[in-house]
């Protein structure tokens, strides 16, 4: 008859090698079948309105709840979004680049900063709003236009067109976000100059133009944030920037309005991609999912997007927007952008 203790050490043995080998819950883990278990974190870049990106990481969390805690998302300016991804290139610290001008994407790509890959939304995608070579997507379509202060202003009275800008009874009371750090703010200034330079050969007057916008102009805002305090409390009662903001602030009772300009508005695309280097995985996960049918009508409902995709519910305020795009190549501002807005932050800004 064996002892008590020596059927107790056998038990304790039975139960170690229970435990080493593990149940077929934790064998699935093991294997990578356990989404909780392979999930890792991620971090976003990203340039839309935080109001945005909290929405749709909440649902994309709801939807994978495996990520619930996993998604860190940092706010900033598109141009900064780059500058950071180029600056971490040996060491990329984020995997999705979300919300980035067309010609700040394309030069991300030559770089070699992007993922190559097709997702199944991009099937669904114009040519023009996509990288050739799958290393980024069009999201939404930015149209560009003016903005004002409707308590200080009447719609009769905000200017009606980019050229009214330059009159001198807006002297002082324009604000801008500044240019330099701004996805929006370079596609609005670098329109302006393309306009007057279709080949972007001779910049000159775009730049004559920009010297008298900038004698206007009372200050230059650090921060969307600012720009829309500065612009609440009349520090400047006019600007220019896109719609989807102008729209989302109004929507939370800031008192903006908006002219679309009768010579049109530079519609830019703004788009996303996936970091190389970053967490692949979840990249493609998270930007398979933006693309939702379901989303992108909430997104344009709720959020007042332009979805660069086809979606089978459009917004009412979508069917009734009177949408004059200017014509504008985003091609000749890929290649001059940087040139044109180095100049203007160096030679044009603060002294016009």
């Amino acid at each position: 008859m064996r002892r008590p203790w020596v059927m107790a050490i056998a038990l304790g043995a039975m139960l170690a090698t229970t435990a080493a080998c593990g149940s077929s819950d934790d064998n699935d883990a093991a294997d990578g079948a356990s989404p909780a278990a392979a999930a890792e974190k991620f971090v976003i870049y990203s340039a839309r309105d935080k109001a945005v990106t909290d929405f749709v990481v909440e649902q994309f969390t709801a939807k994978n709840p495996e990520y619930k805690g996993k998604v860190e998302v940092l706010n900033m300016g598109a141009q900064e979004v780059l500058e950071r991804v180029r600056a971490e290139k040996a060491n990329p610290q984020a995997s999705v680049w979300w919300g980035g001008t067309q010609q700040g994407l394309a030069s991300g790509a030559a770089e070699d900063l992007l993922t190559s890959w097709q997702p199944s939304f991009a099937t669904k995608m114009d040519a023009r709003y996509k990288d050739a070579q799958g290393r980024w997507f069009g999201e939404i379509l930015l149209p560009e236009v003016i903005m004002y202060n409707n308590k200080a202003l009447t719609p009769e009275q905000a200017p009606k067109d980019w050229d009214e800008l330059l009159d001198p009874k807006w002297k002082d009371k324009i604000i801008i976000r500044d240019v330099a750090a701004s996805g929006t703010m370079r596609s609005i200034y670098s329109s302006m100059i393309q306009r007057l330079t279709p080949d972007g050969s001779n910049p000159q007057p775009g730049y004559d133009w920009l010297r008298k916008l900038d004698a206007n102009t009372v200050e230059y805002a650090a921060n969307p944030a600012d720009l829309y305090l500065k612009m609440s409390r009349e520090q400047g009662v006019v600007s220019a920037w896109n719609l989807q903001d102008v729209l989302l602030q109004a929507d939370k009772k800031m008192p903006f309005g908006y002219v679309m300009p009768t010579s049109g508005a530079p519609v830019l695309v703004d788009g996303v991609a996936a970091v190389k280097g970053g967490n692949d995985a979840a990249a493609k996960k998270f930007l398979e999912f933006i693309f939702d049918d379901s989303l992108r009508a909430t997104l344009a409902k709720d959020y007042f997007q332009i979805p660069a995709v086809e979606i089978s519910e459009k917004p009412e305020w979508l069917g009734q927007l009177n949408l004059k795009p200017m014509e504008v190549d985003w091609d000749v501002i890929g290649k001059n952008e940087t040139a044109w807005i180095t100049h203007w932050n160096a030679e044009i800004k603060d002294k016009g």
